[in-house]
C-alpha cells in the first residue's frame, strides 16, 4: 500500500557538502552557482503502421552546477556528507521539489508517486501525476521519471493514448580546491501523436515553435 508522506518540511541553509546530524533532517537550499543551459528541439513526421500518423519529437537538456556552501555548525555535532544526505527522507524531499507538488508518496523503498498542482487550459482542468524512481549512490543519484499521465475528465485522460515522456535527471558531485558542488544534468524527451484537426492539417513544424517556448 502506498505510503503517504507529509509536505510539511521545514526548508534552511547548509554549508559545504556535510549535514549536522539531527533527528529528523531539515531540507537544505541549494543555491545556484554557475548554470549553463542546453535545449535542443527536435519535430519530425513519422509514419505509423501506414497510417501516416504524425508525431512531434521534442527533447530538451540542461546542465547547472550548483554550490554547496561550506557549513560549520560550531558545537562539534556529527556531520553527513551529501551522499548519505540523499539517502535520507529529507534528501529525498529535496532532490524531488515536495514543496512544489499537490501530493506525495511512497510506493516502495524508492519509487515515488507524484502530482502537480492541476493546469487549466481553456474549459479543460488537468492534474499531471508522474511516478518516480530516485538511485542515490556513494558516488551520484539518479532520479528517473517511469511514467507520467494526467487525470481529469474523460477527455484529458483520452490524451494519455497519445504522448509519452521520459525524463531523467543525473546528480554528481565532487570539490576543487575548497569549493564544493553538484553537477547536474537533466533531459527530457516528449513524443506527441497530431491526430486533431486543425493541427493535423498543419506542418509538423507549426509544433516547433510553441514546444520551443515550453521547453525553455
Amino acid at each position: 500500500m502506498a505510503k503517504a508522506i507529509p509536505l510539511c518540511n521545514k526548508w534552511c541553509g547548509y554549508r559545504h557538502h556535510c549535514f549536522k546530524h539531527s533527528p529528523s533532517f531539515s531540507i537544505p537550499k541549494f543555491s545556484y552557482w554557475a548554470s549553463r543551459k542546453k535545449t535542443v528541439i527536435k519535430v519530425i513526421a513519422e509514419d505509423s503502421s501506414g497510417s501516416n500518423v504524425k508525431r512531434a519529437n521534442l527533447s530538451a537538456a540542461k546542465s547547472e552546477r550548483i554550490k554547496l556552501p561550506d557549513y560549520n555548525d560550531g558545537v562539534g555535532g556529527k556531520k553527513y556528507h551529501i551522499s548519505e544526505f540523499l539517502r535520507q527522507p529529507s534528501g529525498i524531499a529535496a532532490v524531488l521539489n515536495t514543496r512544489a507538488l499537490q501530493t506525495f508518496e511512497s510506493l516502495d523503498a524508492n519509487t515515488y508517486r507524484c502530482s502537480l498542482p492541476k493546469l487549466q487550459f481553456l474549459n479543460f482542468e488537468a492534474a499531471p501525476m508522474m511516478d518516480l524512481r530516485v538511485t542515490p549512490t556513494e558516488e551520484d543519484c539518479l532520479v528517473e521519471m517511469l511514467s507520467c499521465k494526467f487525470e481529469g475528465s474523460e477527455v484529458v485522460e483520452e490524451q494519455n493514448n497519445h504522448f509519452s515522456a521520459l525524463m531523467v535527471n543525473h546528480m554528481t558531485w565532487g570539490g576543487a580546491d575548497a569549493e564544493s558542488f553538484l553537477e547536474v544534468d537533466v533531459k527530457l524527451n516528449l513524443t506527441l501523436e497530431i491526430y486533431t484537426k486543425p493541427f493535423t492539417m498543419m506542418p509538423v513544424s507549426a509544433v516547433e515553435r510553441p514546444g520551443n517556448l515550453l521547453s525553455e
